[in-house]
């Protein structure tokens, strides 16, 4: 294709991810913290903080001694007025330095100079490893893109099956297993699950800290140690990532951050995602049976040659961008723990696909809440099931029969009730015929019905719903 063929196209339209085309309205969502941009941006955040924390707290340098302190917030500018123009000039030193921190550190070279401060020059980056620069960068991207963006949207959904659960806590359902008629349960309940499953893995996310290396190229604080003898760099570092940029520190490393924490992280919201993929099935296999109906949207189309169709693309959408997100958590937990002695570069290239997988993942959770937005509970197909199964009762009926002391309790149901239709009147004669019950038993199994035999099913969902 030619470039004159590209003309009159919107940059969606020629995505090749459709995060960046058919989805961006959820890659925008973070595209300012796993975008080249993004990343750009939060090295000079990690430079330039780094020339500030020195020039409050590094004593012994003639250089930063005489600096005048109130000037410093000037410095800070240098990253709070980061633009396109200037991204577009750290990506225009880069195409000479083929280095990309380098680069930045050129950039920040730059900026002081046409601040007048030539004489910090010789202090940006000192002491650093490039790494120690891309890795505190990446501990604040993924700190803020889950606490900003994917952490809400989790929350979202959650607070939508809590409404869900609270709301039909009491409209009782047939459960299945293995696909077949089983116990009856509640719509709620079923819900309550869900809320419970997903709290518990969502917590997992929470309690991950992002960790920070920042102890120089193969992580001995060397250069430092040689420069300024007086100064703990150990102590003195820990600070600069603690106090200064609110991260943790990570105090043992090679010249790498070893990624161990990032791939506890993306192995946290794979289990999330695993459990947005059960749910999504569920749905698509309740509105398959009629237990939901598909609310039909004026304007959408179904299919392009059946007219009647309204699918659950929604929940087909999520369980896709989960199989998308997954694979590619997996193959970055598998690759980022390992590399060659004290480091090769193969995690940075990696690394560039984190936000593929968070993207995908952010895609599978919002499709999933639009689609438990267009579905309706059908107490009527629901209600009939429930009444063309009493065979269900067999369980209340054996159980209620070994309360007697009866031993082959179970073998006289299955003998009744297994591979077989049973209707109201076919159970109701067999718990009359039971002489060994107290009236009051008989009576209990004799109001007793599908829509009834729910257990605690109601309570569980409305304590679930509730609890946080």
């Amino acid at each position: 294709m030619s470039k004159d063929e590209l003309y009159g196209v919107s940059s969606e339209g020629l995505a090749i991810s459709p995060l960046d085309g058919r989805y961006s309205n959820i890659g925008r969502r973070f595209a300012l913290y796993f975008s080249e941009y993004g990343l750009v941006k939060h090295r000079v955040w990690v430079e330039v903080n780094w020339l500030i924390f020195m020039l409050e707290n590094l004593e012994g340098s003639s250089v930063l001694d005489a600096f005048p302190k109130e000037r410093i917030p000037e410095i800070l500018n240098i990253y709070e007025s980061f633009s396109g123009e200037s991204f577009a000039r750290v990506k225009e030193i880069e195409a000479t330095t083929n280095h990309d921190v380098k680069a930045v550190e050129y950039y920040i070279d730059e900026e002081l100079k046409a601040l007048g401060m030539d004489e910090l020059v010789s202090y940006v980056h000192i002491g650093c490893t490039s790494e120690d620069i891309t890795n505190i960068a990446y501990a604040k991207i993924l700190k803020s893109a889950l606490q900003e963006v994917w952490i809400p949207e989790a929350e979202k959904l959650i607070s939508n099956l809590e409404n869900l659960a609270m709301r039909y806590a009491d409209t009782s359902m047939l459960a299945h297993t293995h696909g077949q008629p089983a116990t009856p349960t509640t719509v709620g309940k079923e819900f309550a699950v869900y809320v419970h499953r997903l709290r518990k893995a969502l917590n997992y996310v929470k309690s991950i800290e992002p960790l920070a290396k920042f102890n120089g190229a193969t992580g001995n604080y060397a250069a430092m140690s040689i420069a300024f003898p007086n100064v703990n760099w150990p102590k003195f570092n820990r600070r600069f990532v603690e106090e200064k940029l609110g991260l943790t520190f990570n105090p043992v490393t090679t010249q790498i951050e070893n990624h161990d924490y990032m791939c506890h992280i993306f192995d946290a919201i794979r289990s999330f995602n695993n459990i947005v993929n059960d749910l999504d099935k569920d749905m698509w296999l309740y509105i398959s049976m009629e237990y939901f109906i598909l609310k039909v949207v004026k304007g959408e189309v179904g299919s392009s040659t059946m007219p009647h169709k309204v699918n659950p693309i929604k929940f087909e959408n999520g369980e896709s961008n989960v199989d998308m997100s997954n694979a590619i958590f997996m193959a970055l937990a598998n690759k980022l723990p390992v590399s060659r002695m004290q480091r090769d570069l193969s995690d940075s290239s990696s690394q560039r696909n984190i936000g593929i997988a968070f993207g995908y993942s952010l895609q599978a959770i919002n499709q999933t809440i639009s689609g438990m937005g267009r579905v309706r509970v059908n107490t009527e197909k629901i209600s009939e099931d429930l009444n063309g199964n009493w065979e269900v009762l067999a369980e209340p009926i054996q159980t209620m029969l070994r309360k007697y002391g009866i031993p082959n309790a179970y073998e006289q149901l299955k003998e009744l009730t297994r591979g077989k239709k049973m209707s109201k009147e076919d159970i109701h004669s067999f718990i009359k015929s039971l002489d060994v019950l107290s009236s009051e038993d008989r009576n209990i199994l004799l109001n007793l019905t599908p829509e009834s035999y729910i257990g605690y099913a109601c309570q569980i969902a409305e304590e679930t719903a509730q609890a946080k």
